[in-house]
């Protein structure tokens, strides 16, 4: 008898299943930060780092571009649209032939990155070019991490599967290994590596935790009797229909990481520290944005899909509703503390070692000028999943150039005066940019509409985030502890300043009406 996919369950609320990917990713986030610290205090703001972050951030850059950016929003309404109208048996035959036909396209990528190394480090990071020791020690670890690109697409189309299978858990757990791969390998791999080479045990541990990821999932494809079988399948008419989905996706879904990568190449041409600088920063953006609107986007793809599937207007466009309020409801207050209390948070998280007072306030400089549009970069993860899931690739991608362009002429503009804050600045205005052409095209084309009670929304998010952000900074101010004092003193401090900014921030709600079952779903 043959094995056929189990049906999915029946779903949760998208609030509880939000919760469960919120919970893994910030476990996960936690475990990222423990890994910065271990590489700050390891390589500081070096050569080294700058190196590291560079041959990390490109195998980074391809996976949230190809896997969880571009293919991940063509794979999902697609497999959604079969698992609805088709079979089982055809969904299971789809599932087959993507894995062989990626599994095959990303052997080829894999393999043309790993030989052309040197070059794609000349178009990445043209700066490296005046030091040859660094742009030499950066070739060598995109060797080892751009294999990761391989494994790790892999995992997102695993995951993607299991996300469709309302299988949350999974896939938002299985960052946590690469952070625990890298904990590791700075730990008990590095000290085997001379000073100037410790960085190269990291890009060991980017690879090993690629292999550990895929394999992770696996198990749990099979319960589902959905592990692949890969074949090839270029004519096939689903795997067709996700290439034509994919083609203009590739700008539109992933914008923000394209912004990011003309960033690098800017900064690699600024002072050393710049990219690490700039680095940590996006560190401290992508906890609330990974965190909670990426896991946000995550749930809604599936259900929004359904929808259009099913053809629920309406539902659709009460999912979205409920997905910005509650973007809006964390983010604000997110990137006013991010702004607030820069310099507290990067002093507690990394100033020890070879990561100075300098490299904080340097770093402090372009965090307050990212978390400006922060705002806008937790939006676009959620009002982006609005045209994926009617498979409309189009709009995304004209509105994604206008924003890239958009900031690589800001780029150009800013940097030469405020250098790496600039970069960050640029950033800040072109997700702004990008999010209001977002919303604007979902209100115009009538798949959105607004429930009531904006307005009082918005005022209850103010007054309370005002009240947060006032109490947060004149407690940061009490105290000299962030450049005076050991780890505990400052970790006591920040964890006081911040529960009574959240507490704040709650009670706020509450007084002015904000109850738990307004944010059901």
């Amino acid at each position: 008898m043959t094995d056929t996919p189990e049906q999915p369950p029946k779903k949760a609320g998208l609030l509880a299943s939000t919760a469960v990917v919120a919970t893994m990713t910030m476990l996960s986030r936690v475990l990222g930060l423990v890994r910065d610290v271990v590489i700050a205090r390891m390589l500081g703001a070096s050569a080294g780092a700058d190196a590291f972050f560079v041959a990390l951030k490109i195998p980074n850059f391809l996976r949230r571009l190809f896997a969880e950016g571009a293919f991940n929003q063509a794979f999902v309404p697609v497999l959604s649209e079969y698992r609805s109208n088709g079979s089982m048996a055809a969904t299971k035959l789809l599932v087959d032939r993507v894995a062989g036909t990626l599994g095959g396209t990303l052997v080829l990528v894999t393999l043309v990155g790993v030989l052309a190394a040197p070059a794609i480090i000349w178009v990445f990071a043209p700066g490296f070019g005046d030091d040859p020791a660094k742009r030499a020690l950066t070739v060598e670890m995109l060797r080892l991490t751009f294999p990761y690109l391989f494994f790790i697409a892999l995992t997102a189309f695993a995951g993607g599967i299991l996300n469709s299978w309302n299988r949350f858990a999974v896939p938002a757990f299985t960052p946590v290994l690469l952070n625990l791969s890298l904990i590791g390998c700075a730990l008990f791999l590095a000290p085997h590596f001379a000073e100037d080479r410790m960085a190269v045990a990291l890009a060991w541990g980017v690879l090993i935790a690629g292999v550990v990821q895929l394999l992770f999932q696996l198990p749990f494809l099979a319960r589902l009797n959905l592990m692949p079988i890969p074949r090839m399948g270029w004519r096939d008419p689903g795997v067709r229909k996700i290439m034509k989905l994919m083609a203009p996706a590739l700008f539109g879904a992933s914008v923000y990481q394209l912004n990011s990568l003309v960033n690098t190449i800017l900064a690699s041409m600024l002072e050393t520290g710049s990219v690490t600088w700039l680095y940590y920063t996006d560190r401290l953006i992508e906890l609330p944005l990974g965190i909670f609107a990426v896991a946000i986007g995550t749930v809604i793809l599936p259900s929004l899909s359904s929808k259009h599937a099913d053809v629920s207007p309406e539902a659709f466009s009460r999912t979205l509703d409920w997905a910005i309020r509650m973007v809006l409801l964390i983010g604000l207050p997110a990137a006013l503390a991010l702004f607030a209390l820069a310099e507290p948070l990067l002093s507690t998280l990394f100033q020890y070692g070879e990561f100075s007072a300098f490299d904080v306030t340097k770093t402090a400089a372009s965090l307050r000028a990212y978390s400006a549009g922060l705002l806008a970069a937790m939006l676009i993860k959620v009002l982006a999943p609005g045209f994926y899931a009617r498979q409309d690739t189009r709009t995304p991608v004209r509105i994604g150039v206008l924003a890239m362009l958009a900031n690589m002429l800001l780029g150009a503009l800013l940097v030469w005066e405020w250098r790496h804050v600039g970069l960050a600045s640029a950033m800040a205005l072109s997700a702004w940019l990008n999010a209001g052409l977002l919303y604007l095209g979902l209100r115009r084309s009538g798949v959105y509409q607004p429930l009531s009670g904006w307005a009082l929304q918005w005022l209850r998010m103010l007054l309370a985030g005002a009240a947060m952000v006032a109490a947060c900074y004149w407690l940061s101010l009490q105290t000299t502890v962030w450049n005076e004092a050991g780890v505990w003193p400052r970790v006591g401090w920040l964890s006081l300043i911040v529960v009574a900014g959240v507490a704040i921030y709650l009670s706020s709600l509450v007084v002015l009406g904000l109850r738990v079952r307004h944010l059901r779903r």
